[in-house]
Order: C-alpha cells, then sequence, then structure tokens
C-alpha cells in the first residue's frame, strides 16, 4: 500500500461512520465509508486495499455474513469488527475466521488506532511474503524440465555423482545444468536456492511416483 493507510468503515450508523471516519483522518488515515456490507461488496473491487473496520450487525447481509462472503473469494484485507451487540460466540467465530480483531463499541481512540495499526501491518506483512512467493515462483518457472528435476534433487542434498546417476547423464552435465540452476534462481549458495525450495514447499517427502518430478 502507497501513501496513507486506508480504512474502510462498514456501518449502517450514519452518525458513528462520520465521528470514526473524522478520527481516522485526523489519525493520518485515509477512509472510505459504507452504509451497507453490499455497497462495500459492490465498491470493493475497484477499492483501495485496506483495513475494514465492520459492524456485526447489519440489515440484509450482517458483519459475519460479509466475511463469509470475502473469504470465498479470497478477499484477504484484514477485519477489525466493531460492535455494540457482540457476544463471546460470535467475536470467537470472527476471530477463528480471520478477524484481526473483535472491539466492542464504545472504544477508546487508543485502542481503536492500535487494533488497527495491528491489522494493516500484519497485512503489509503477509502482500511482502505473498510477492516474495510470486516472484520466487516465478523464478522456477523458467527452469528447463531438466533443470527442474535437477533443482529438486540438489536441494535435497543429493551430490552431483547421484544426480547423473539417477537422472541418467554425466556429473559434467549436471554441473552445468547446476550453474544455470543458481543463474536463473538468482542466487549465490545452494543454502539460497535451499529456502527458495522451503518457502515453495518443494522438500516435502517425495512420493515413489515424484521422486523428479513436483
Amino acid at each position: 500500500m502507497t501513501g496513507a493507510p486506508m480504512v474502510h468503515v462498514v456501518d449502517d450508523d450514519a452518525a458513528f461512520r462520520t465521528s470514526v471516519s473524522r478520527l481516522l483522518i485526523a489519525s493520518g488515515y485515509q477512509v472510505a465509508d459504507y452504509e451497507s456490507a453490499t455497497g462495500f461488496l459492490q465498491a470493493s473491487q475497484e477499492a483501495r486495499p485496506g483495513c475494514i473496520l465492520l459492524d456485526v450487525q447489519m440489515p440484509t447481509l450482517g458483519g459475519i455474513q460479509l466475511q463469509e462472503q470475502l473469504a470465498k473469494v479470497s478477499h484477504s484485507w484484514p477485519i477489525v469488527f466493531m460492535t455494540g451487540h457482540g457476544d463471546i460466540p460470535t467475536s470467537v467465530r470472527a476471530i477463528k475466521a480471520g478477524a484481526e480483531d473483535f472491539l466492542s463499541k464504545p472504544v477508546s481512540k487508543q485502542i481503536l488506532l492500535e487494533a488497527i495499526e495491528r491489522a494493516l501491518a500484519r497485512y503489509a506483512a503477509m502482500e511482502q511474503s505473498r510477492n516474495e512467493l510470486n516472484w520466487f515462483r516465478s523464478l522456477v518457472g523458467t527452469l528447463t524440465t531438466r533443470e527442474d528435476q535437477v533443482f529438486v534433487l540438489m536441494v535435497r542434498g543429493k551430490l552431483n555423482k547421484q544426480i547423473a546417476f539417477q537422472l541418467g547423464t554425466s556429473e559434467r552435465t549436471v554441473k552445468a545444468h547446476r550453474r544455470m540452476v543458481m543463474q536463473k534462481l538468482q542466487v549465490q549458495s545452494l543454502a539460497e536456492a535451499v529456502s527458495i525450495a522451503e518457502r515453495l514447499g518443494l522438500l516435502a517427502p517425495p512420493s515413489a511416483s515424484t521422486a523428479i518430478h513436483r
């Protein structure tokens, strides 16, 4: 996210939306407010990513139901629930479903801002991790079939001669493939290559039929 952090306030109480929006803007946030969960859903595809400050009880579509719908479409923006009608089962359900926090109205300025800050920080960390994984996948995707086979075996600790035997080729050819693997993955050491494989989940024990191919 660039610029001031974004907060989407979804609440059917106009007075609440106005007061919270003023507080958040004064605290350095950009704010978009919605009088209904349906309104947010309609705008979310074009909206800027940010934290969702969400009321639980709203007409037609409640906060928990909105959370469920967003999960179905893999919508990962962090959600902080705020409600004047909350109960423990509802809060537990929301947190288990991935909500960052569940606050009861009225809530102090400090508690609200701290909850939003935590939610945005966690979201930023998740986005960074997701971007790194996508970058690693794109690098691995540049490998040829044979380079991919060598990569899988080398990160499992196989020596060149072992790889050559398993692939039915020469050590010299394996060394050449290893050099290309390191170059394409943009790494300087085997440890870095192993780290990429770990991040992509490629080091799980292979089955008998997939000892080489991923």
